[in-house]
């Protein structure tokens, strides 16, 4: 499937600000799931400078930096890009891990420890007794303990809009019973890995495929699994991930994957500050003929 996509994020404030150099992470990962045709990046102010760098993870990121003070932060981006899960159930789980616990080799064990460290500090036991409970339902087969875990979050907890600040702690979304895609993305990973399963979180952009639902930054998780890979499940959904999902950026931990990353300083006095980002994206059989066409909001 070909999409364009275009995304503008607008900072405002009340006053002048120095900006400090900031970590953007919009641009979309390249492999063999997806493949990047075209990438814009437009920043207003204009940078001082720009430098595009692969971070711990692979993820491909944009570190810019400023000279002069500004009322506005713009950062557009546009993105012609394919995708290619059209099904993410391609492959077949290593015979040996095919039931949990899963006993990992001893290398492949050392290379996964940072996806199979507890989210908080101490193991939440939600988490625990949640894993413990859908995996003898499904008498400890995996890929159907994973299926049981998306759709028992996605029929259990409601989905809400919550744009700003980091996503909550998993107990407090079990509790609630809602939350946004990254909570319910980070709760999803907790009971994973609460039963030794390597989980990571993932940033990037849901396309819709009904027009009626509008398209939208979103974030879901990864699983590794021996002999598939990683393979994406978002519970805010129900869903295993296929070709409607475009990852921007993957990482063991949720701050690393955070689209625009950054600070500022004031350059009198407090300052109040606005954000207002917008997400389009359209799916094209030609993605020349898009191309061509261009987008505008």
């Amino acid at each position: 499937m070909y999409y364009h996509i275009s995304h503008t994020t607008t900072f405002t404030y009340d006053r002048p600000v120095f900006l400090a150099p900031h970590i953007l992470r919009l641009r979309p990962r390249s492999d063999g799931l997806q493949r990047l045709c075209n990438f814009a990046l437009n920043v207003i102010p204009h940078p001082a400078g720009m430098a595009c760098v692969l971070d711990l993870d692979g993820n491909a990121i944009e570190r810019v930096w400023f000279e002069s003070a500004t009322k506005q932060l713009e950062i557009t981006t546009t993105v012609q890009i394919e995708t290619c899960q059209t099904n993410p159930f391609y492959s077949q789980v290593e015979s040996w891990a095919a039931k949990l616990p899963i006993d990992y080799p001893g290398s492949l064990l050392a290379q996964l420890q940072p996806y199979l460290k507890s989210y908080t500090p101490v193991p939440d036991p939600v988490a625990i007794d949640l894993a413990q409970d859908l995996t003898r339902k499904v008498e400890g087969k995996t890929t159907a303990f994973l299926g049981k875990l998306n759709q028992h979050l996605y029929k259990i907890c409601q989905k809400i809009e919550r744009e700003n600040d980091d996503p909550w702690f998993p107990g407090i979304t079990w509790k609630a019973k809602r939350g946004s895609s990254r909570d319910l993305a980070v709760l999803f990973m907790e009971v994973c890995r609460s039963i030794g399963l390597a989980a990571r979180f993932v940033s990037g952009y849901r396309a819709s495929p009904s027009s009626e639902e509008r398209s939208e930054v979103s974030a879901w998780a990864e699983v590794y699994l021996p002999g598939t890979g990683w393979r994406g499940y978002d519970p805010s959904q129900g869903l295993v991930v296929a070709d409607n999902y475009i990852a921007l950026s993957a990482s063991a931990f949720t701050r690393y994957t955070t689209p625009i990353q950054g600070d500022f300083t004031p350059a009198e006095f407090a300052v109040t500050g606005n954000l207002k980002s917008q997400v389009k994206v359209e799916v094209s059989e030609d993605i020349h003929l898009r191309s061509e066409k261009g987008v505008s909001d």
